[in-house]
């Protein structure tokens, strides 16, 4: 099954952009995954071919128009493909979401410019799901989506040389991934730690998961308390279990 992305955007020429590079480029060559641009401009029915316009209510700046996009959209062969919409009003991406959606059959990414798109489009179709990159604001869209399709496509199956390589990584257990470290083994006055160089690798992979633990914990104070917040529930889970199976009263009842 080839991965299929297909992006609305007013700039159609920034893709496949770097992903026609690299592991994602030679992905591409070899059928794993297709891409496909709509041009948002071509679904205006004026002469101007106007894609935006004045804020209601005022201030700065200008607004994609929901008229537009929606025909835009409607263009698209969704396939049982979801549609982002990239915003930064939008749920934060996560690492799990991307490997859902690499999972798939692909995805559908609308690029917003300007002030965003006008609210009526997504009251209108619930489906689609607003995504932002992280906490800061982009030009348009179109870096997000490149960004997010990079994810997705290192996840295909083959892409990437060790299947290895996909899982043992910062994110995909909660957590931050452990340092690394590679030749010489000894570069301006510091040295690989010694636990590395044992050869023990009960003792690697326990320095390792300490070292992801505490570096989480220091870097990333909010992924931290997810993950610790994810190692309790379980046994409250259980122990819930228990008392019930026991017919003692649960005090949340």
């Amino acid at each position: 099954m080839t991965f299929a992305a297909t992006i609305l955007t007013l700039y159609p020429e920034m893709f496949p952009g770097p992903l026609g590079a690299s592991i994602a480029g030679r992905a591409l060559a070899d059928g794993k995954w297709g891409c496909e641009t709509i041009q948002i401009r071509d679904f205006a029915t004026d002469k101007h071919r106007t894609v935006d316009d004045t804020p209601a209510g005022g201030g700065a700046g200008m607004v994609l128009k929901c008229d537009v996009l929606a025909r835009a959209l409607d263009s698209a062969q969704l396939a049982g493909r979801p549609v982002l919409a990239m915003t930064p009003r939008g749920r934060p991406i996560t690492q799990q979401r991307i490997r859902e959606l690499a999972a798939g059959p692909g995805v559908v990414i609308l690029c917003g410019r300007f002030e965003g798109f006008d609210e009526r489009l997504f009251d209108a179709r619930p489906e689609i799901e607003q995504v932002s990159l992280a906490d800061i604001v982009l030009s348009g869209g179109e870096m997000a989506a490149l960004t997010i399709l990079d994810a997705c496509i290192r996840l295909i199956p083959g892409v990437m040389g060790a299947a290895s390589s996909g899982t043992e990584e910062s994110y995909e257990n909660g957590l931050l991934e452990y340092p690394h470290y590679t030749r010489p083994q000894e570069w301006d006055g510091r040295t690989i730690p010694e636990v590395l160089r044992s050869g023990d690798h009960a003792k690697i992979a326990a320095w390792r998961k300490a070292r992801s633990e505490e570096d989480t914990r220091l870097r990333r104070p909010d992924l931290w308390e997810r993950h610790e917040g994810a190692r309790v529930q379980p046994a409250s889970g259980a122990q819930r279990k228990t008392r019930n199976a026991g017919h003692e009263p649960d005090p949340a009842d």
